[in-house]
């Protein structure tokens, strides 16, 4: 006999919200809640599965016994099914017992909505219930500015089962560790932002996070969720903002899952050539339907309102654009007007970025979208896709394949290095260097660089300090601050051990300076998505492999000369035309001995010369390190 109780949270305006893909709140509603009713403390669930003929929700409570608790069906014909059930605590475990109208099919599954899960490979729904009080106050006024498009926003991407483990048994450190292990790190460098690869729950740790099945419960793996919360407080009163990597794109098909929610497609859409993934052997969700969205877009607004999240990372955002992307003829349909573009998708981002913008005008999304597709970091209401910015992988890949040649051919590859600078402007960019890049064979970033180990890292310093005087963010994997040599593996710790060396400490010290020098210095981020922030003066120096060019700030006082050299040769007396008359002050030279360079070629002041050169009046003559770049203001 069913001890559930009737009872609802749902207003008729939360179901109309619902069916019409509006409603951002449903975190609020569906789920487990311990409330009190009648005087008598319990658990409220509340769950959606319109293909079902009865739900039970099973536990502890009740021996795992299917039909002991039934939950009622709505009369509305919204599928959702809910009950009051006494005397069931936070810290239960449970999942729904889902009896279906199709085929009789009996599904077992976890709660869509659970906040808290069982450590994987159990796979159960824990009731929960948040005390947390959040001490981030200050942060949260101040935000806005941190994460304006014209601040500096240098992230820091990091996967928590991997930063750093227990020596003694290579156990994960908790969210309460990392609180003060990971924030003063992370400090130390001088990062604006962290950005943690996906840390809701997910069954399969290969995956890295990225096979979620529970999109609202953080992962168990380093604790509560208010742990996590603390490890977010920690973050933002060290001033450092969080962003989410998060993956509306697809969802593993493990049994517990969204897939065959009710014995239907509820979650995934039912043409396998919309609804399935070849790469990722996964289900791709239904964008198309109402309810879907507005699971989705309560998601992301779930963590940026409960757990003061600053940003959301987008991951494959390529994937949900094109219905025929890593799929063969034959294996996808075009659209109405006979196109590749999925236009279900595209509305659902509109949308999704609309009410995140809306909710939350100080936060940040951020699209891995690796193709051409345009207006990707555009506003909606000027036809864009309305993120705030976008990964810049053209520049990544061009970067990256440049770096990795010898320096004795870069000078037939001028075009590798500069090219980036003709679309920089055509979205607001974020320049990474992330975990796919240090995978699978593709070695770490220090080993993807030529020459003698000397020459590997004097080009991984020229490589950071191009990028960080390169227009756009910046984001860097863990590891490659210190010049981590293996790739990067998801089931042990970085190889800290290293950063004892010179050479290796150098690089650390590199990136915590220039991560100043990109706060301190407003033409590094003034405009650095806008055109007027930035001005070749010679691109064209292929013999010598040498680029240069001007960063600029809102006031033109604010400007920067930087001038890199690609090749192991030092270039004495190298002549450059500047701006305007006066002297030039060298503000930084990653070929400094405290970066473990050679600390022999500097300028430390320069007066300009009136000899034309570069289209400029004045000129001056500058000893260039090898394989190094120089930043130099007026004084």
């Amino acid at each position: 006999m069913s001890q559930v109780q009737p009872h609802s949270l749902f207003t008729d305006l939360d179901i109309y919200l619902f069916k019409n893909g509006t409603h951002y709140k449903l975190y609020e509603k569906f789920g487990s809640h311990v409330i009190t009713l009648n005087g008598v403390e319990g658990t409220y669930f509340a769950v959606w599965a319109p293909s079902a003929k009865q739900v039970s929700v099973v536990g502890d409570f009740n021996y795992w016994e299917d039909g002991l608790h039934t939950l009622n069906v709505r009369w509305d014909e919204s599928g959702i099914w809910e009950g009051f059930i006494p005397n069931i605590k936070a810290g239960e475990k449970y999942k729904y017992k889902i009896h279906s109208t199709i085929d009789d099919q009996v599904t077992e599954k976890a709660d869509p909505f659970a906040k808290q899960s069982e450590l994987p490979p159990k796979t159960a729904s824990i009731v929960s219930q948040s005390h947390y009080k959040w001490q981030d106050k200050p942060w949260m006024l101040k935000r806005k500015k941190a994460n304006a498009l014209d601040a500096p926003f240098s992230i820091y991407e990091v996967h928590l089962g991997s930063w750093r483990r227990h020596i003694e048994d290579n156990s994960y450190l908790s969210y309460s560790e990392l609180a003060y292990q990971l924030v003063n790190y992370v400090k130390e460098l001088n990062f604006t932002h962290v950005q943690f690869m996906p840390i809701m729950e997910y069954p399969y740790d290969p995956s890295w996070g990225y096979q979620i099945t529970g999109y609202f419960s953080a992962t168990s793996r380093f604790g509560s969720p208010e742990e996590l919360k603390f490890l977010i407080d920690k973050f933002h009163e060290n001033n450092i903002g969080v962003i989410l990597d998060w993956v509306p794109s697809h969802f593993p098909e493990d049994k517990h899952g969204l897939g065959n929610f009710d014995g239907s497609h509820l979650y995934e859409h039912p043409d396998p050539k919309k609804g399935y993934h070849p790469d990722w052997k996964s289900l791709i969700f239904n964008y198309g339907r109402n309810e879907v969205k507005s699971f989705l877009i309560s998601n992301a607004l779930f963590w940026l309102d409960q757990f003061h999240v600053d940003g959301l990372r987008v991951d494959a955002v390529a994937s949900m654009l094109y219905l025929d992307y890593s799929r063969n003829e034959g294996e996808w349909n075009p659209n109405q007007f006979g196109g590749r573009e999925n236009l279900e998708a595209i509305q659902f981002i509109k949308e999704l970025n609309q009410a995140i913008y809306k909710e939350f005008p100080d936060v940040q999304t951020i699209a891995e979208e690796s193709t051409a597709f345009p207006g990707v970091s555009k506003p909606v209401f000027l036809g864009g896709l309305g993120f705030g910015m976008k990964w810049m992988m053209g520049w990544m890949h061009d970067t990256l394949q440049y770096f990795s040649k010898a320096p004795i051919y870069r000078k037939h590859h001028q075009n590798e290095i500069t090219f980036s600078l003709t679309y920089a402007f055509t979205e607001n960019f974020t320049l990474p260097l992330s975990h796919d890049e240090v995978v699978y064979g593709k070695k770490s970033l220090v080993s993807k660089m030529p020459g003698d180990d000397w020459q590997k890292f004097a080009n991984l310093r020229l490589l950071y300090s191009y990028m960080y005087t390169h227009p756009g963010a910046k984001l860097l994997f863990q590891g490659g601050e210190f010049a981590q040599h293996d790739e990067w593996n998801y089931s042990k710790s970085l190889d800290w051990h290293l950063t004892q060396f010179n050479s290796h400490n150098g690089i650390q010290k590199l990136i915590a300076d220039l991560n100043t020098l990109y706060k301190q210095e407003k033409a590094l981020h003034e405009l650095q998505f806008d055109a007027k922030g930035f001005e070749w003066i010679d691109y064209n120096d292929a013999e010598n492999s040498v680029i240069s060019y001007i960063r600029k700030g809102k006031s033109n006082k604010d400007s920067l000369i930087v001038i890199c050299n690609m090749t192991p040769v030092p270039r004495l007396d190298y002549r450059l035309g500047v701006p305007k008359k006066g002297v030039l002050k060298q503000l930084f030279n990653s070929d400094d001995k405290i970066y473990d360079g050679t600390g022999n070629y500097s300028n430390l002041t320069i007066k300009t010369q009136s000899k034309s050169w570069h289209y400029k009046k004045e000129s001056v003559q500058i000893n260039l390190p090898p394989l190094a770049v120089l930043v130099f203001n007026y004084q």
